[in-house]
């Protein structure tokens, strides 16, 4: 009977976590009709409902989100103790969960990543790609990215970039058919892409900043767009300005299908950091992805003079 608990209290364990008989099946290494007899048992021998199931989703009754809390704390230390006696072995292993932004993604953590895993073909990473402002806590996630102002004061955080600039840009047919701005006010006279964050509910005001001067300007545009390639393509294609990191676009602006306005009034602002509860113990494997993360050249961008 103990034996039968515990195997089942750590399978309903995984899917109260994953909300899915899916996505637990699938990392217990079991079916989903095996996943889901097996938790019909335990319930029928506690004698209580854990979970509630619709032909869609699973989710923990308010007896099994209590049993969940009581028991996570408990996991989570076997867990580590585990994984740490794993890394004890030649080769580190174990499994990292990270969310972060479209950007950070694509021009920060890929980069680092592609030769980490080689490196250490025994650590499993997870990336979640999310350009809302995710608690890391609450999904479970290991670590998270995030600029330097949007980090909670109670996490460690760990600059992995360097201080980012956004850039204003546009094609050279859009350029000559509907002028340059010279200011950011001008900007409500052109067409430009808009951009909706999941944090800010309304469109993205793009920020400006010049001599102590911040402006916050609406924009307006028949596109509205939260992905960033296709915003780029969009400038590319004379769509209209588009408000991007800078890096994103210095190929085409050096190649001249983009070129770069308001320079004067696009500052450099903190960059990019890995941040973590300083709460948790971290595995080895999770120690040599944030040394790999640090240790990238960390170069801030200099002010440009011209306009």
């Amino acid at each position: 009977m103990l034996k039968d608990n515990f195997n089942d209290l750590l399978s309903f364990m995984v899917v109260a976590r994953e909300r899915s008989f899916t996505r637990a099946a699938a990392q217990l290494g079991v079916s989903q009709s095996a996943l889901s007899h097996a938790m019909r048992n335990l319930e029928a021998r506690l004698d209580v409902r854990l979970l509630t199931r619709t032909t869609r989703s699973v989710a923990p009754t308010e007896a099994g989100e209590q049993l969940f809390m009581r028991l996570s704390p408990h996991l989570l230390e076997i867990e580590q103790e585990l994984t740490a006696l794993r890394d004890m072995r030649d080769k580190p292993a174990g499994n990292i969960r990270i969310t972060a932004g479209e950007h950070a993604m694509t021009y920060v953590l890929w980069p680092v990543l592609k030769p980490f895993m080689v490196q250490y073909p025994d650590i499993h990473i997870e990336v979640t790609v999310d350009n809302g402002l995710t608690d890391i806590v609450d999904g479970r996630f290991d670590a998270g990215v995030r600029l330097g102002e949007q980090v909670a004061k109670d996490m460690i955080a760990v600059r992995i970039a360097p201080d980012m600039r956004m850039a204003v840009v546009g094609s050279a047919d859009y350029l000559e058919r509907f002028g340059v701005p010279e200011s950011p006010e001008q900007l409500e006279q052109h067409r430009c892409i808009n951009m909706r964050l999941p944090t800010r509910g309304g469109l993205y005001a793009w920020e400006f900043e010049r001599d102590g001067r911040e402006i916050r300007i609406r924009v307006d545009g028949q596109l509205t767009l939260n992905n960033l390639p296709q915003r780029i393509d969009a400038a590319e294609s004379g769509l209209g300005l588009a408000y991007v990191p800078e890096d994103a676009v210095q190929e085409a602006i050096a190649e001249g299908r983009l070129i770069q306005v308001l320079k004067a009034w696009c500052q450099p602002f903190d960059g990019y950091h890995l941040y973590y509860p300083s709460r948790r113990q971290h595995t080895t494997a999770f120690a040599l992805l944030v040394d790999a993360l640090r240790n990238r050249q960390v170069i801030s961008p200099r002010a440009p003079a011209d306009v």
